[in-house]
């Protein structure tokens, strides 16, 4: 073997490797979420970890002297987390237009490329053989994914299109990025159209799968995805690992169209499972959801006969964002608890109004973005005056009047 080909240190362009990367750009969407609002470790200590740990992986891939699938696909998975935290640190924390964003990625992507190619005079991922190369490469990689988040949320949100219209539209963009490839587009132009592509499309997909089936989705939950996403990721790179120890490289053709007929079988099989895994837990988790909306029924009507009219509105809210009487039923417990000088147990409950929300953003958001961040802001206030550090009731209560306010305000409208 050359010392190019051992040097070689990213995977040929297979159709294994186009799925495996939509899949981990869904777990790139959901995991520093979960990590940030299920476990409860916050938005800045999230992205410290996975700051760590991506700096602790590429270091890892940089010391290897070949390609080397599970930590090439790992440092992916952590990019991919890592780019949408960068993404959303722009947007949530420091207010910048998704538009604004979009462009500012697409410009320093433009950047890496222009002092990339001066340099070496290639950005062909084949060519990723000495350690400067393999730095632009990974620099371009990351930018790639902080770009198709944020264009990807522009469209499906800014532009009020939606995960489904999303996932169509990706998707399509994708198709045609290959179509013109078949037709003579370049192989590095068409290759790294479609990486920054399938960025929003995996994120589409992935919204498609976790979102509740009354926001138009799977209602599998974000947990649930991210486990089935990364099992079917650990089997393709696991036989990748394997193809390598076994022949020092994998070597199935180049090219967007994927290699050859063993690859494609093999992806087509991972992606076929995902697709029926998915629908099969959809189905089984939509019987248990019938039942779990019927004790929501039970509870709102408990609650509207014991508080009168005014509870009755509070806990049926329907408006342009849809139906949002579940998050309505857990205000209006927090409201009881903090009533009663119970601000443990608020602060126990309000936790249940933050998941739900966080996982209902997708659907939600690109209904009525006006209306999704001003209740998105009324409850980033109840959340912090019950995790201040020493709450103070009067602070909480006014908090959760407010956002109370702000529900049926939106009542009917």
């Amino acid at each position: 073997m050359s010392a190019r080909g051992w040097l070689t240190k990213v995977p040929a362009i297979t159709a294994t490797f186009w799925v495996i990367k939509v899949l981990s750009t869904t777990i790139g969407e959901t995991f520093a979420d979960y990590l940030a609002v299920n476990v409860g470790l916050g938005p800045i200590v999230t992205d410290a970890i996975m700051f760590v740990l991506l700096a602790t992986a590429l270091v890892v891939q940089l010391r290897t002297r070949r390609y080397t699938p599970w930590i090439y696909w790992l440092c992916v998975v952590l990019v991919s987390i890592f780019g949408t935290q960068v993404t959303d640190l722009f947007t949530d924390t420091l207010g910048v237009p998704l538009a604004v964003s979009t462009l500012v990625f697409s410009v320093l992507l433009a950047v890496v490329f222009a002092i990339w190619y001066r340099q070496e005079r290639t950005l062909a991922i084949t060519s990723i053989n000495t350690p400067r190369r393999e730095g632009f490469y990974w620099a371009a990689i990351l930018t790639t994914f902080a770009l198709g988040t944020a264009a990807g949320d522009f469209a499906t949100e800014a532009l009020n299109l939606g995960f489904r219209n999303g996932a169509l539209i990706f998707g399509s963009l994708l198709v045609a990025t290959w179509i013109a490839f078949r037709l003579g587009a370049g192989q590095v132009l068409t290759f790294w159209i479609a990486y920054v592509i399938t960025r929003p499309l995996g994120a589409s997909l992935g919204d498609l799968l976790t979102q509740d089936k009354d926001l138009g989705g799977l209602a599998l939950g974000a947990s649930t995805t991210s486990l089935l996403f990364l099992v079917a990721i650990v089997v393709l790179v696991v036989r990748e690992q394997m193809l390598v120890s076994r022949h020092g490289v994998v070597d199935k053709g180049a090219g967007p169209h994927g290699g050859h007929r063993q690859d494609r079988a093999w992806a087509g099989a991972a992606a076929l499972a995902v697709a029926v895994a998915g629908f099969g837990l959809s189905m089984a988790h939509g019987s248990r959801s019938a039942t779990d909306t019927q004790a929501d029924v039970t509870q709102n009507t408990v609650t509207a006969g014991a508080s009168g009219p005014a509870a009755a509105r509070a806990v049926h809210p329907t408006t342009k964002l849809g139906n949002l009487s579940r998050f309505a039923v857990i205000v209006t417990d927090v409201k009881t608890k903090v009533t009663a000088n119970d601000l443990v147990a608020a602060k126990t409950r309000v936790k249940d109004l933050e998941v739900a929300w966080d996982d209902a953003e997708a659907g939600l958001k690109p209904r009525d973005a006006t209306r999704w961040h001003q209740l998105d802001d009324e409850i980033d206030a109840v959340l912090t005056a019950l995790r201040a550090a020493h709450p103070v009731q009067a602070d909480c209560a006014s908090a959760v009047a407010g956002l109370m306010t702000t529900l049926n305000t939106f009542d009917g409208v």
